[in-house]
C-alpha cells in the first residue's frame, strides 16, 4: 500500500469479521462496512503471512472507492505463519496443490458475492499475487485480476489453458524471486490464454516495494502501482 493510506490502519477495525469454511476448514474473512450494497467487487489475497496491514489498508480504501472489499483468509484458523520459515513453507504448499488455492479462492469470493458484489476483480499480494494468476487460470468468475508482485512462474507441465479476462501484472524491476524466464513464460501464457494483459514493471523495486513496512518499500513506485490498480478497477468494474 502507499503513502496515500497512510493513518488507515486504525480505520481497519472497521472491517467486519466474516465467518466461513473451505470443508471443515474454518476460515476467518474481512469486509468492509458497505457490505449488502449493490457494489463492484474486490476480492484481496493477502501476502504470505495471512492478513495483514497492507490488506486491511487496501480493503478500506477500495471502500471510499466504492467497492466492496473481502480480504480473504486462505490458510484458515489455526495455520497463521508465525514467521517467515513457516510463511515459506505454508504457502510453498498452495503454490504446488494450486487446485486447493483456486478452491480457497473461489470460498472467498462466494462470501464476496453474498456481500452483494456483482461484478468482481481478484488482487493479490505477494502470494496472494501468484493466487490473483491462479483465480485466472481457474476460471474463477471474475472480470479481472491484479497480481501486485506476485510468483508468475506455474509448474511446466501444467499446459496452459483460457484466460479470458483482464490481467494487469504489477512486478518490481529487482524482485529476486522473479526470474526473466518467468516473464517470458507469462507472456506466452497469457497470449495463448487470449487475455486482456498488461505488465508494468517498477523500476528501483524490489519484492515487497508496496509494503510500508517492508524494507523494500519504495514510496514513489507504490504510490504509481496503487493508480494502476485503481485505474485498472475503474476500466473493468464499473
Amino acid at each position: 500500500m502507499t503513502a496515500l493510506l497512510g493513518g488507515l490502519a486504525a480505520s481497519a477495525q472497521n472491517l467486519k469479521p466474516v465467518s466461513y469454511a473451505d470443508g471443515s476448514q474454518k476460515l476467518n474473512g474481512l469486509v468492509t462496512s458497505n457490505a449488502g450494497k449493490k457494489l463492484p467487487g474486490v476480492l484481496i489475497l493477502p501476502a504470505w503471512k495471512g492478513i495483514d496491514d497492507e490488506a486491511k489498508d487496501a480493503a478500506i480504501a477500495l471502500e471510499k472507492e466504492g467497492y466492496i472489499a473481502f480480504v480473504a483468509d486462505i490458510y484458515g484458523e489455526g495455520n497463521i505463519p508465525a514467521d517467515n520459515g513457516a510463511a515459506a513453507k505454508l504457502s510453498s504448499q498452495y503454490k504446488q496443490d494450486y487446485k486447493a488455492y483456486q478452491q480457497r479462492i473461489a470460498a472467498a469470493l462466494e462470501q464476496l458475492k453474498k456481500a452483494g458484489a456483482e461484478k468482481v476483480v481478484v488482487i493479490g499480494y505477494c502470494f496472494g499475487g501468484s493466487g490473483a494468476l491462479e483465480a485466472a487460470r481457474g476460471q474463477l468468475p471474475v472480470k479481472g485480476v491484479v497480481s501486485i508482485h506476485g510468483g508468475l512462474a506455474k509448474a511446466a507441465d501444467r499446459p496452459n489453458g483460457p484466460l479470458n479476462m483482464a490481467m494487469l501484472i504489477e512486478n518490481p524491476a529487482d524482485d529476486a524471486s522473479v526470474k526473466p524466464e518467468d516473464l517470458t513464460n507469462l507472456v506466452k501464457e497469457m497470449n495463448e490464454g487470449k487475455a486482456d494483459w498488461q505488465i508494468i514493471t517498477y523500476a528501483h523495486s524490489k519484492h515487497t516495494f508496496t509494503n510500508p513496512t517492508s524494507p523494500d518499500y519504495n514510496e514513489v513506485m507504490a504510490k504509481r502501482a496503487w493508480q494502476h490498480t485503481l485505474m485498472f478497477l475503474e476500466e473493468i468494474l464499473k
